[in-house]
């Protein structure tokens, strides 16, 4: 792997991974298709009611919270979490849209039950906070979303066609979209919950899926100039050739980015309780984490697949296994006729520059009478 000398055949199987990602696929629209999305308050609206983790009886826990709430409405609310630390940590439950008279309700039970204090050291209900979510909200920021998204989207399709071509601008679009509809599928398979910082984290992962792309596809491009020309290599060996040489670079990256991403879930998660660094924090895990993995065995295989549709590259394969077929059999007799070297002459010398810039040294056959047998 650090060679980088294409051991690994990763566009060889290409079938395989095809299946892979296919099978990934098809579980994550299942699941979006039939359980669907926790959705957060701020896309189906609700209520959410705050108030401070110190009361008159010492430290107030969420138990203590649903206990209060339970009492006063009959019902739990749909989610009761523990934010912040020290003397900033509150308690924050979320449910549906509650009236006015609930909401009263609620906050006199729990201010009876648990005496939150307030920020002049007394315990008052004037330190339990509510507020109202309208579903409208986490809407209109979907949907400016979705435009952002579809503007990211055929940004990069003009770009990627006229830095590259149009074929890599299709496979690297096709990579982008698996990176989306599986990171929401996991979102949906283990029941995260969708919050706008949700979407957002969603909009970021975008960025790296596609820089991890872009550098595979530069080196895939210069490994393949000239190729038409050449009968070394076709260009799916070109293309595994390019991915061996950036390997390395894309799982040291990939780790890099991780580590941040790893000290915002278990720092701002875990020890702060920000439900919000949750958010962005598990999107930006998932996604980084399958963008690596699509750039590599997802969009240059699809490259290559679309390329060998093109007649010229077919071609130029079937020279390729050609010529290899031909120096084995010679090979196998024992023969190299001198004639070959002037033939080959010209094409090797085009196969230098290609070889230095591969990593791989090129070898030039040395010629033998016609007839010669090898010993």
């Amino acid at each position: 792997m650090y060679v980088g000398t294409g051991a690994l055949d990763i566009v060889g199987a290409r079938k395989r991974w095809y299946l892979f990602f296919a099978a990934l696929v098809l579980v994550c629209l299942g699941s979006m298709v039939f359980r669907g999305f926790h959705l957060g308050i701020e896309f189906e609206g609700g209520t959410q009611i705050q108030l401070p983790a110190h009361g008159t009886h010492g430290q107030i826990t969420t138990e203590q919270v649903i206990k209060s709430y339970n009492t006063a409405l009959g019902k739990a609310p749909a989610e009761t979490q523990t934010v912040g630390t020290g003397a900033a940590t509150t308690i924050q439950t979320r449910s549906e849209a509650l009236e006015p008279d609930q909401v009263a309700k609620v906050k006199k039970q729990i201010f009876e039950d648990l005496g939150p204090i307030g920020r002049n050291g007394q315990p008052t209900e004037q330190a339990i906070s509510d507020s109202a979510v309208s579903a409208s909200w986490g809407g209109e920021i979907s949907r400016q979303a979705f435009i952002a998204l579809v503007v990211f989207l055929v940004a990069v399709v003009i770009f990627l066609a006229i830095y590259f071509d149009t074929r890599m601008a299709v496979a690297a679009l096709i990579s982008l979209l698996h990176d989306i509809l599986v990171t929401a599928g996991v979102y949906s398979i283990v029941g995260f919950e969708v919050t706008p910082a949700t979407v957002i984290g969603l909009l970021t992962i975008l960025g790296f899926s596609l820089y991890d792309t872009v550098v595979v596809f530069d080196k895939v491009r210069e490994n393949t100039r000239g190729l038409l020309g050449l009968s070394r290599r076709t260009y799916g060996e070109a293309a595994n050739l390019a991915l061996n040489q950036t390997l390395m670079r894309s799982f040291n990256t990939a780790f890099i980015a991780l580590l941040p991403i790893l000290g915002l879930l278990i720092v701002g998660y875990v020890l702060l309780g920000s439900g919000t660094l949750q958010d962005l924090a598990l999107v930006q895990l998932t996604g980084t984490l399958v963008g690596v993995l699509s750039s590599v065995a997802l969009a240059t295989p699809l490259l290559v697949d679309l390329k060998m549709r093109d007649p010229q590259y077919r071609q130029q394969a079937d020279r390729v296994v050609a010529r290899r077929a031909k120096a084995a059999k010679r090979e196998a007799e024992g023969e190299f006729d001198a004639t070959d070297d002037d033939q080959l002459a010209a094409e090797l010398r085009r196969e230098k520059a290609l070889a230095a810039a591969a990593g791989v040294p090129a070898r030039t056959p040395k010629a033998r009478p016609a007839g010669r047998k090898k010993r």
